[in-house]
């Protein structure tokens, strides 16, 4: 177990960071154990401005010496960038950084007195995709304007039929944003896979590997059972009845399907980069903090 300052560090880290962003209870445990590690790794006296280089010695440590694989190594390496902007922004670790670090760091960048081989090397091959979609990034106005088009047409219909078709949109492009849900594991989803009273998400991986999601968002919880209670007029086929999301023919959606939908509302508001249901998937946590930077 690390100590009693570096636990209420992972701590307030985990509750503002991970559990914050609505992600599930598996990858919060992950979190944990991966700085829980870092931590009983390295000498307890360390001085938390050293963490940088503290973290790339321990992934070289997982790399070279335990010979843990890329992919592994690369998850970790994520949680730590991620917990090092945390500490950043609290001022726990300064560095001289500007003020502008933990920004950059979420954006893939590294301040120059980082440029490490193991904090910064591996990162290129998780990050680099990023650059031809650095400016596919939805900022906190561009995911407003898309919920709002969505909102709005909602309200302009006046055809039953097309409601309840703008609803099923609604709700899929909210689970993809609140709870960054795959939209493999999207079109995976059963109507059973919901709990309507306790608002429990069953989400279902490949390989039958499954996690749960809480609804957080009331809203969101309201839709689901609008949804469901319109979902039998969607149903046509008797295989499918139990499938979450199905097209007007009662047929399960497809990944394309999806796609235009999301391209339908980022045409609607206005959003003029190139981006996909990925970018809305990964944009609740910088939502969140532009939220924050917003209100102080």
């Amino acid at each position: 177990m690390a100590g009693q300052k570096a636990q209420e560090q992972i701590e307030e880290f985990i509750h503002s960071r991970v559990i914050g962003r609505g992600l599930d209870e598996r990858t919060v445990k992950a979190y944990r154990m991966d700085l829980e590690h870092f931590y009983l790794w390295m000498d307890p006296k360390a001085d938390e401005q050293r963490y940088p280089e503290r973290m790339e010695a321990y992934l070289k440590y997982l790399s070279e010496v335990k010979g843990l694989r890329s992919s592994t190594v690369n998850r970790k390496q994520r949680v730590f960038r991620y917990y090092l902007s945390y500490l950043i922004s609290q001022g726990v670790v300064t560095d001289n950084v500007d003020d502008n670090v933990a920004d950059n760091m979420a954006d893939g960048k590294i301040p120059n007195q980082w440029q490490c081989g193991y904090l910064c090397e591996p990162l290129k091959m998780v990050i680099q995709p990023e650059k031809s979609a650095a400016n596919s990034y939805l900022s906190k106005k561009e995911i407003d304007r898309f919920f709002q088009a969505i909102d709005q047409e909602y309200s302009q219909l006046d055809s039953d039929f097309r409601k309840r078709v703008c609803l099923r949109d609604q709700v899929m492009m909210k689970l993809l944003f609140y709870h960054g849900i795959e939209v493999s594991e999207l079109l995976r989803l059963e109507v059973s896979d919901y709990d309507r009273k306790t608002g429990i998400l069953t989400v279902r991986r490949k390989r039958e590997k499954k996690y749960s999601a809480y609804v957080f968002s009331k809203e969101l919880r309201d839709q689901m059972l609008q949804w469901l209670g319109e979902h039998e007029c969607f149903e046509r086929e008797i295989s499918y009845h139990n499938r979450m999301f199905l097209s007007k023919y009662g047929k399960p959606l497809s990944m394309k399907m999806v796609i235009n939908i999301f391209e339908k509302y980022r045409v609607m508001a206005g959003i003029e980069k190139e981006c996909t249901p990925k970018d809305l998937k990964n944009g609740f946590g910088r939502y969140a903090e532009e939220v924050v930077r917003e209100r102080c």
